[in-house]
């Protein structure tokens, strides 16, 4: 196993993490307009051509090097941002010919032609839309933040995951030849938990899949005279049956195997036998042993069975598809676990205390069979609206999974706004893990709190190395044209048609941002389109804007770490898993928020802090929302005792969302009339 590269300290990861998620709240409209128009927009495997696009134009715009058409559709964006380790970043962008019926009012109702020439419906029921839009958006939040990190980020846009080849394909296509050999990839996907709950899991996560088609060869005839022929309909129903016992008698029950014939297909009419019989099987297991046992025995029952019937032509056997084990690299997965816990806290992070059996082609990115594999970490971000989860029968975290619709089912809603605001953060703070300072002071953020500032002693020094401008100049004002200041920007085009003006009836959502972040030394009011309510200007929060506004001292080192991640520390029994949403029975350590809170008020400020950190203590530890803190003096305390909702934590810019998924706000107006640029900028 190649070294994993160093990561930095996680309360550091943290901390770069809140600096570059303070422009959340400015770009998530963007990103939440990209995710609605994916969603309605859906493409199948390998003909992925508009999604590429649009990933390509948004990384083009954001400042990457681009190159498309790797593997087919792929994309790869390079950003360059001095020494400093190569992480990759990877999402899939393929859908599934499945016919949706969420009754979202951005639901798909796309068609396309299969590679069998059929005309099959177009759902994302996987939430590539969701990975696809995230790695765009942390895509901009780094690019947007450049002074707080330190490398190459190595964007990856891929094809095929649901035929479970567009990874090998791109890597064939030369990726880590042409673009260079990453030190670390990092990977995520929606699942079935809370929404915004995120799941780690060291070793093995996900396991390995195979594919077969079986074609029986018989001799057809009129079905008044079965004794003529050979029925391949008969052999295949055989095998079927045959088939269920591989599992339960030949495979250990120490082991975990599926076995699944999904697909079976004979004959034109009810009174003629035919003369073949079809037959798609498969298999999933844990290890590649089993793996190799279940497709032994699938070859060995097909042609016994064959055989018995006195087939007169033997059997075809075809593995077409497979991908092996995802396993998850331990000490990465402590690494980015670590700074996940130090981010979000403990509610919000969790230990998978077994593997899934799903299966994803992105291990084949960490070459697994290189004398020097890459090391990975994927994990899960749970998409389950809140009420769905709580109103879901079962009584432990495993019963309500299966009775909530998860993945590939036409009725898969992911909660929108919470889910997305956690794979962003996630993705992020992750990446920052690897590309942060251990520096314990590290640059000042360019990006000042919205509202009155904590007036603190600038820095009297260089807070890290790359803070510098000139020769030895220090780091002592921002200047204008500060990566994190987006420049306005022409209008794209997602689409030909330009329908018009659009009507706009509804309010903005109640997580809005209430003010932009003010960038120190300039005066600029941000301006950005909601995808959901339309164009406006960023108000903010007092009838003028502070002049200049001042930055504290740098932020210091949290006092207390969080506690290690290990195996055995977060399992199903998380209380943001439960029914209910009971406060913690014990205390948590000094969180990130505390932290930055500690130093925007100084030292000077410790009676006026503590009584924010008392009114507030059952909030959550993201920074991002230190603007909402800082906004007045007077803003009203947390209600006491356990929230009666679920804690607004960091997946969280609001409330979580009321009623289901199915009765989200739809984006107003027609929104067949809508033109597809607007969901971006």
């Amino acid at each position: 196993m190649e070294t994993v590269p160093h990561a930095v300290d996680p309360n550091r990861a943290a901390q770069h993490g809140s600096v570059v998620m303070r422009l959340l709240d400015e770009i998530f409209p963007l990103v939440e307009g990209v995710y609605v128009d994916l969603h309605k927009n859906p493409e199948l495997s390998h003909a992925e051509q508009r999604t590429a696009s649009v990933v390509a134009e948004w990384l083009n715009r954001t400042g990457y090097e681009v190159h498309k058409g790797i593997g087919g559709t792929g994309v790869v964006g390079i950003l360059r941002n001095g020494p400093g380790p190569t992480v990759m970043l990877r999402a899939d962008m393929d859908a599934l010919p499945l016919e949706e019926k969420t009754g979202l009012p951005y639901a798909s109702t796309a068609k396309a032609v299969d590679g069998e020439g059929v005309e099959v419906p177009v759902m994302h029921a996987c939430g590539h839309d969701a990975h696809t839009a995230c790695l765009v958006g942390v895509a901009d939040l780094l690019s947007e933040t450049r002074e707080e990190w330190a490398g190459t980020v190595m964007i990856v846009a891929q094809p095929g995951e649901e035929t479970l080849d567009g990874a090998q394909g791109m890597i064939d296509d030369g990726l880590f030849d042409r673009f260079g050999r990453p030190d670390v990839i990092l990977g995520q996907h929606l699942g079935p938990q809370p929404a915004g709950l995120i799941s780690h899991r060291a070793g093995i996560i996900l396991g390995a899949a195979n594919a077969y088609r079986v074609r029986i060869h018989g001799e057809g005839g009129h079905a008044s005279q079965p004794h003529t022929t050979v029925d391949p309909v008969l052999i295949a129903a055989n095998i079927v049956s045959r088939l269920q016992g591989v599992v339960s008698r030949e495979i250990s029950p120490s082991e975990m195997a599926v076995l699944t014939v999904g697909r079976i297909q004979a004959g034109t009419k009810a009174n003629i036998i035919p003369d073949e019989a079809y037959l798609e099987i498969s298999t999933r297991a844990l290890n590649e042993n089993v793996a190799d046992q279940l497709e032994k025995a699938i070859e060995r029952v097909v042609r016994a069975e064959a055989a018995a019937s006195g087939a007169g032509r033997e059997p075809e056997v075809e593995r077409f598809q497979g991908s092996g084990v995802t396993h998850n690299d331990p000490t990465a997965t402590a690494d980015v676990a670590g700074a996940h816990l130090a981010y979000f806290g403990e509610e919000y992070v969790i230990h998978l205390p077994d593997p899934s059996p799903s299966t994803e082609d992105f291990c084949r990115f960490g070459l697994p069979d290189d004398p020097q594999p890459i090391p990975y970490v994927f994990w899960f971000v749970g998409a389950t609206p809140h009420d769905v989860w709580e109103s879901a029968p079962g009584d432990t975290p495993y019963e309500k999974m299966g009775n909530v619709p998860s993945n590939h089912s036409p009725f898969f809603s992911p909660a929108r706004e919470p889910t997305l605001r956690a794979g962003l953060a996630a993705l992020t703070v992750a990446a920052l893990s690897y590309l942060g300072s251990d520096n314990k002071n590290p640059s000042r953020p360019n990006v000042a709190p919205v509202g009155p500032a904590f007036v603190g002693p600038d820095p009297t020094g260089v807070a890290d190395p790359r803070a510098t401008t000139g020769e030895g100049e220090q780091y002592t004002s921002v200047p204008e044209g500060t990566p994190g200041v987006p420049e306005p920007v022409e209008t794209p085009s997602f689409s030909q048609e330009d329908p018009g003006p659009v009507e706009s009836h509804a309010e903005p959502p109640s997580s809005a941002p209430v003010g932009p972040p003010v960038v120190a030394g300039s005066m600029e009011v941000p301006s950005y389109e909601d995808p959901l309510s339309g164009p406006q200007e960023t108000p903010f929060p007092s009838e003028e804007p502070p002049s200049a506004p001042q930055v504290g001292p740098a932020p210091a080192a949290p006092t207390a770490d969080p506690e290690p991640y290990t195996a055995d520390n977060d399992a199903y029994d998380s209380a943001y898993l439960a029914s209910s949403w009971p406060a913690p029975d014990e205390p948590f350590g000094e969180s990130t928020r505390e932290s930055d809170i500690r130093s925007v008020m100084g030292e000077q400020d410790q009676e006026i802090q503590d009584e924010w950190l008392d009114d507030k203590i059952d909030e959550s530890t993201l920074s991002a929302d230190m603007a909402a803190i800082m906004d007045e003096v007077g803003a009203p305390p947390a209600p006491p005792g356990p929230p009666a909702t679920p804690p607004a934590g960091p997946a969280y810019g609001g409330p979580p969302p009321a009623g289901s998924a199915h009765d989200a706000p739809p984006p107003p107006g027609p929104e067949d009339d809508r033109p597809d640029a607007r969901y971006r900028y």
